[in-house]
C-alpha cells in the first residue's frame, strides 16, 4: 500500500463505527453436532434436521444449564473500524478471541478521528456502580467538538512533522491520541461472542445488568446483528436465558 503524501493528508472526523463479517463457519448445526456426539456419536446434517423442535430444545437446554463447549465449534471473523480507545477495551476479551490490528510501526496512520455526535450523552451523574449518563448542553457539545478537533489537528501536525524529518513511524506515532481510528480483524466463536455481548451491551432481557461505554456497545450491536442471522436458534436461546454466556 502506498502512503498518501503528508501534504495531502487533512484530518477528518467521524462518529460511527463499522463492522463487516468477512468470513465464517457458524450455524446452529455446529452446536448440535458438538452436543450430540457425546451420546449418539457422529451424525449427518440430515439426521440433525429431522426434528427442528428437538434441536431448538437441545440448544435451549445447553444454554440454560450452561453447557458451554458445544457453542465453541464455530468461527466468525469481523473487520472492525473504530477509535483506538474502543480496541483497548475490546482486547480485555482474551479467551476465545484472536486479533490483528493495523500497525503504526509499518504504515503511516491516516488522520481519521472520533468526535461524538449530538446523540452521545456527555455528562456522568452519580458514583461508579450507580452512575448514569445524561445529555450535554449545547455549549458542552460545542466545547467537545472544538476541543477534540483542535487537539487532533495539532497532534497530527506534530506526527507529520516528525515523519518529514525522518523520525521512525514507531516513534512519531506516540503523539497521536486514542481518538484516532484504527482497524482490526477480530475472530471469535459464539461462546466468546456471547460473553462479550453480555458485558458490552445493555439489553432489557439481560439477567445481569451491564453499563458499557457507548462506543464499544455500538461495535457489539453490529456484531450481534450478524451473529443473530447466522445462528438464530442459539441467539434466541441466549436472549431467552438472560443473555448470560454458557
Amino acid at each position: 500500500m502506498t502512503d498518501t503524501p503528508a501534504d495531502d493528508l487533512k484530518p477528518s472526523f467521524r462518529s460511527d463505527v463499522t463492522v463487516e463479517l468477512v468470513k465464517h463457519t457458524a450455524s446452529d448445526a455446529d452446536v448440535l453436532f458438538a452436543a450430540r456426539v457425546s451420546t449418539l456419536g457422529e451424525q449427518s446434517l440430515d439426521e440433525l434436521q429431522k426434528d427442528p423442535e428437538r434441536s431448538k430444545g437441545l440448544i435451549n437446554y445447553l444454554m440454560r444449564d450452561r453447557h458451554g463447549s458445544p457453542f465453541e465449534h464455530n468461527s466468525m471473523t469481523f473487520f472492525v473500524s473504530a477509535p483506538i480507545f474502543v480496541f483497548r477495551e475490546f482486547m480485555r476479551h482474551r479467551v476465545g478471541w484472536s486479533y490483528n490490528e493495523e500497525s503504526g510501526r509499518y504504515r503511516e496512520l491516516q488522520p481519521v478521528f472520533y468526535v461524538p455526535d449530538a446523540d452521545r450523552k456527555l455528562v456522568q451523574e452519580g458514583r461508579p456502580g450507580k452512575y448514569r449518563f445524561v445529555e450535554g448542553t449545547a455549549d458542552q457539545q460545542k466545547l467537545v467538538g472544538r476541543a477534540m478537533e483542535d487537539s487532533y489537528r495539532q497532534s497530527y501536525e506534530a506526527y507529520q512533522e516528525m515523519l518529514a524529518a525522518g523520525v521512525a513511524r514507531e516513534v512519531a506515532r506516540s503523539v497521536l491520541p486514542v481518538g484516532l481510528y484504527s482497524s482490526m480483524y477480530a475472530t471469535c466463536n459464539a461462546r466468546s461472542l456471547m460473553h462479550f455481548l453480555g458485558l458490552r451491551t445493555q439489553h432489557e432481557l439481560a439477567k445481569v445488568p451491564s453499563f458499557p461505554q457507548r462506543e464499544i456497545e455500538m461495535v457489539g450491536e453490529k456484531m450481534e446483528a450478524e451473529w443473530a442471522r447466522l445462528m438464530p436458534l442459539t441467539y434466541a436461546a441466549f436472549n431467552a436465558n438472560g443473555r448470560v454466556a454458557p
